[in-house]
């Protein structure tokens, strides 16, 4: 892989925007758009107005509605498309793809029904392309705006890895690699379930002490669960891990928190939900996670009490009086 390679990035929201702006500084870089007139947009105003308004794009970002324009001669295909529509992605492009080209995920959640992680869903519709994720504490428009930040790729091959490192490294946005695909991957999908229980103390006002609390304890559940579906505990003191978890826990920018502040005011999913024009994966993620716990013998009771807000109607003051009525046990319980 060299930086003159083509990068295909599905997906113009903000993220996907985003990476698709970094690569664009280092090689040529097609973005695709479901919508046309929002490719026409960057293609001709050089900027993303329904997702990062007032910033711009650089102009050697070509954008197009064709999926075919975008990924038939690409090199590297990046996926920024949600979870829930990630499998229709990679099913409409699998014969337009050149073989062996190497896939990477944007996405941070999971697949309701197979319970899948991304990489898994590529390995299964497109057999034979190498698999991947680039995730990290990044905010899109901090990213856009030349704020310095950092992101692992992750995939099996270290070596691909470190290629592709390359075409999206800035001088304020610092790749890292890690061959720990699925705790990079889990990190990301686990942080915003409890981005949302954050949200929710925010909401009701609980403290910052609480705060802390729930986020600390948030992050052992997601060293459990990761432990038990065979991650690497070490990543999940990384980038991919408490940095996304930092975050996407303290950010006014972020979606996942959001939902839980808008929780806490006493408004229904389906009417948060309605209101926002980016989708936040822990909303559809949370009962995958509680479904794999109870797999895998796990205790998650942030994610538990999460899940019952979101998908059974309780509230999220509800959910913090569920917290405390749980028994303290040893800080490492459960963790290798």
């Amino acid at each position: 892989m060299s930086r003159d390679a083509h990068v295909a990035v599905l997906g113009a929201g903000s993220w996907g925007t985003t990476v698709a702006a970094l690569a664009a500084h280092n090689t040529k870089t097609t973005l695709w758009s479901r919508r046309p007139e929002l490719a026409d947009q960057i293609n001709e105003e050089h900027e993303n107005g329904d997702y990062l308004p007032g910033l711009p794009l650089p102009e050697t970002l070509a954008a197009t509605g064709s999926l075919e324009a975008a990924v038939g001669d690409a090199d590297v295909v990046v996926v920024g498309v949600p979870s829930h529509g990630f499998r229709a992605a990679l099913e409409a492009i699998g014969p337009l793809l050149r073989p062996w080209i190497p896939i990477v995920s944007l996405s941070k959640g999971l697949e309701q029904g197979t319970r899948f992680r991304m990489t898994q869903v590529i390995d299964e519709v497109l057999p034979g392309h190498s698999a991947g994720v680039l995730a990290g504490p990044n905010l899109a428009r901090e990213v856009l705006q030349g704020f310095a930040a950092a992101a692992a790729m992750a995939l099996p091959d270290e070596h691909l890895a470190s290629s592709l490192q390359t075409i999206f490294t800035s001088r304020n946005f610092r790749v890292y690699t890690n061959t720990d695909v699925v705790g990079s991957e889990l990190g990301g999908a686990l942080k915003n379930v409890i981005a949302i229980a954050a949200g929710m103390a925010e909401g009701l006002g609980v403290g910052d002490n609480t705060k802390a609390m729930v986020v600390t304890r948030g992050l052992a559940e997601m060293i459990r669960l990761g432990e038990a579906l065979g991650a690497d505990p070490r990543t999940f003191a990384g980038l991919t891990g408490l940095g996304d978890l930092m975050a996407t826990c303290s950010s006014p920018l972020s979606r996942n928190r959001h939902v839980g502040e808008q929780l806490a005011t006493g408004k229904s999913i389906d009417q948060i939900t309605s209101e926002m024009n980016m989708v936040a994966e822990g909303v559809k993620s949370v009962r995958v996670v509680c479904e794999l716990a109870e797999e895998h013998g796990v205790d998650m009771p942030i994610a538990r009490e999460v899940d019952g807000v979101v998908n059974e109607g309780r509230t999220a003051a509800d959910a913090y009086r569920g917290l405390r009525r749980i028994a303290p046990t040893s800080e490492i319980h459960g963790l290798a």
